[in-house]
């Protein structure tokens, strides 16, 4: 049935599909995996793109990154400030401005998260051709780039 179903879709389709499916998929994986943090994937998620960004980031781009609005990631700086993850920094150049800046309690959880997040990665390409991968993120880094321009 399902192979009856894939058949009648282009092939764009099922790229989106798969695309959008995919993404859902590791991204509930990975929250299973983090269940023992007791946080949310959004949580766990402005961390890790907070603790890899290497510097603060405005609230404004860290919502970006994280793909929130920026209210909703007022909301979870909240409750990470309140969790004593991250705190709120002013801006030097802008007063207006709050930077998000990593606690070392953070810093921690994050490297928790990494771990978690670097096992499962080495689990589900284990049996991928290296080959296959470098031309799937090729494909996936590119068609990133004809989307943020279209944007």
């Amino acid at each position: 049935m399902a192979s009856e179903t894939a058949s009648a879709l282009t092939l764009e389709e099922r790229f989106s599909a798969a695309l959008h499916n995919g993404a859902r998929t590791w991204r509930l994986l990975l929250d299973r995996r983090l269940k023992d943090l007791g946080m949310s994937q959004a949580s766990w998620m402005t961390i890790a793109v907070a603790a890899k960004a290497g510097e603060p980031l405005a609230q404004t781009e860290l919502a970006r990154r994280v793909g929130v609005e920026d209210a909703t990631m007022v909301t979870m700086v909240d409750r990470l400030v309140k969790a004593e993850l991250v705190v709120r920094e002013p801006s030097t150049t802008d007063r207006r401005v709050k930077l998000v800046v990593v606690t070392k309690a953070g810093v921690k959880l994050y490297e928790k998260v990494r771990r978690e997040a670097d096992a499962m990665r080495r689990e589900l390409f284990a049996g991928i051709d290296p080959a296959r991968l470098r031309g799937a993120t090729e494909l996936l880094e590119q068609l990133l780039t004809v989307m943020e321009q279209a944007a």
